[in-house]
């Protein structure tokens, strides 16, 4: 609402917002340039001259009027003009802080190619240099040296309890490749990922929060930094820390109770912790856990349709067994266990491999998330090991997995050594180093290609262009969360979802893995970036059916595909209209 609204009341206290949400615009009480600053109530020069008399805009604009489109041809040329991939992410987030429409709508006309700008891999470049850069606010930030404040801070965006779908919050302590990046990277990447909710799955940005958790930070060149705009100090841990995540949830789940809370880029000493503790309490999603699991199932659904070989008897090898690959590990355990197997069954057909070789069960350094994977010393006594363990190609020599799952960040690691060794006992091996950015890639698809004579059948976390071999050419799947989480989100928003549980996780990659044709030769296992609208539709609507089958939907699904379409927030220029204060 405009007016001020009371803490303790079911509405936000604090300042009143600019403007309104009506049923067909906006309403406002500012007028003239306060209109153009704020980005979204502003148009530019599509503003009409209807709404120029109203707003007080005459003279504050040339006096053409033009439209959506003939902006959208002007910024894009500017966007292209821009030198660097860095320079083309600043140019975008100057234009979202100015007209955020005109900046969704440019998003979304050019999707495949921005979306490595707004997020991974531009986006780690930007929060490098977050605070020379440092521009318009965006969102929230809470420091951990003053928790009482969190209420006044959400407060102050003056939101009605039901005015807020999604927070997206980080505490940066393990930002995609670089690590810990303290403030600039949990404002930057929350606010990257909110804008992929938005472009591909029609979140309405006006009723979504980045959220950035100022612990600390360990990162020395921060701390020595002059311009640094964080908490100087190293980052807390132990109880004043899930303190701090707890007062967070606490206040936000008052605020506002229809919210789902999303987690992103957290340290794995934390990510597991805070999920669990959470997850059956509010509707909360980790994508780096849970988001990259489903879709690495979603490509491994087609890849056993393509194998023959029932995921009940896949013997998967995971390489890199840290928050994201032991996430990964447990989806597709989950689904050995859907096809039959019990969870000791499905546990042991799992082998990780990390930077101590191969885990075993008297190992004294294995985090708690990989115990139940650490394979029986017993088991593997007679096996070649060296002074850094047992390694990957005596893992794939001696238990001839169907499929290499790579999360190591180790560049080359799936040498023609083990591939071969690999392909040599499996007839379609799945192989899938899905580490990022391209310097991080365990293997490229072309030598995996060449090195199995065609056979495999792959999916990366970078983009890879279309190969072409012995005449085949070979749609290479890309495993990119931004297919899931944001129809996992809408679907969850449509539903009023009151926590999202495995079987969610599970439709929403089964939607995926089912949007394509695995029969063609060469066929992607999963679908195009450029189709994520679609894609993200699909998945709502496969969240909101099973949120309602397991009696989680606090909403009345009469027709999820059509409430589906209708909530998806489209880049248009709605009418603004005055009000008086």
């Amino acid at each position: 609402m405009l007016r001020e609204a009371e803490e303790g009341h079911g509405r936000a206290a604090g300042s009143p917002r600019l403007f309104e949400a009506t049923e067909d615009g906006y309403a406002t009480f500012a007028r003239g340039p306060a209109i153009l600053r704020e980005p979204v109530l502003n148009k530019g020069t599509a503003f009409t001259v209807e709404e120029r008399d109203e707003l007080g805009l005459h003279g504050l604009l040339p006096p053409v009027v033009e439209t959506i489109d003939r902006q959208a041809g002007r910024v894009y040329a500017q966007y292209r003009a821009q030198a660097t991939d860095l320079l083309r992410n600043v140019y975008l987030e100057a234009l979202r802080d100015r007209n955020e429409v005109l900046y969704y709508r440019l998003l979304s006309d050019h999707l495949r190619e921005m979306l490595p700008i707004v997020y991974d891999p531009t986006v780690a470049q930007a929060i490098k240099n977050y605070s020379e850069q440092y521009r318009r606010p965006r969102g929230v930030y809470l420091s951990i040296d003053d928790v009482p404040g969190i209420g006044r801070a959400f407060a102050n965006l003056g939101l009605d309890s039901d005015g807020v779908d999604l927070v997206v919050a980080s505490d940066a302590e393990q930002i995609l490749g670089i690590g810990d990046w303290g403030v600039g990277g949990g404002a930057g990447i929350a606010a990257g990922k909110l804008a992929v909710y938005t472009a591909a799955a029609g979140i309405d940005p006006t009723r979504a929060v980045p959220v950035a958790l100022d612990v600390g930070t360990d990162n020395t060149e921060l701390l020595n930094d002059p311009g640094y705009v964080g908490n100087r100090h190293a980052r807390v841990r132990g109880q004043r820390y899930d303190d701090f995540i707890d007062a967070y949830v606490t206040t936000m789940t008052r605020m506002f109770p229809v919210a789902m809370l999303h987690w992103e880029d957290f340290g794995p000493s934390n990510a597991r912790r805070i999920l669990e503790k959470y997850t059956d309490r509010i509707p909360t999603f980790n994508d780096d856990m849970q988001g990259t699991g489903a879709i690495v199932l979603a490509a491994m659904l087609g890849a056993v349709r393509v194998s023959e070989t029932p995921m009940r008897d896949q013997r998967i090898a995971v390489f890199g067994a840290g928050t994201a690959g032991t996430g990964i590990a447990d989806q597709l355990r989950a689904a050995m266990v859907r096809a039959g197997l019990s969870e000791e069954e499905a546990t042991r057909r799992i082998w990780p491999v990390d930077k101590q070789g191969l885990l075993t069960d008297d190992m004294t350094d294995l985090r708690d998330f990989q115990v139940p994977y650490a394979r029986p010393a017993a088991e593997v006594v007679d096996w070649q090991k060296d002074a850094d363990g047992i390694r990957l190609l005596e893992v794939v020599r001696q238990v001839n997995p169907t499929m290499l799952l790579g999360t190591s960040t180790a560049h080359g690691a799936f040498t023609e050594q083990v591939v071969c060794a690999m392909a040599a006992h499996v007839d379609r091996p799945i192989i899938f180093p899905i580490s990022n950015p391209t310097e991080r890639i365990e293997a490229m698809p072309a030598d995996l290609l060449r090195w199995t004579d065609g056979r495999a059948l792959v999916a990366t976390g970078i983009p890879v262009n279309p190969i072409t071999y012995r005449r085949v050419t070979y749609a290479i799947a890309q495993a990119n969360n931004a297919l899931l989480y944001p129809g996992l989100g809408l679907g969850a928003i449509v539903s009023r979802a009151r926590r999202i549980s495995d079987g969610m996780l599970q439709a929403a990659a089964e939607a995926v893995g089912g949007m394509v044709d695995v029969a063609t030769p060469g066929a992607s296992l999963l679908p195009q970036v450029d189709d994520l609208r679609e894609v993200s539709a699909t998945v709502a609507v496969a969240v909101a059916e099973r949120a309602a089958r397991e009696n989680l939907a606090r909403a009345d699904l009469k027709d999820p595909a059509r409430q589906v379409r209708d909530a998806m927030w489209q880049p248009v220029y709605r009418p603004v209209r005055g009000r008086r204060p």
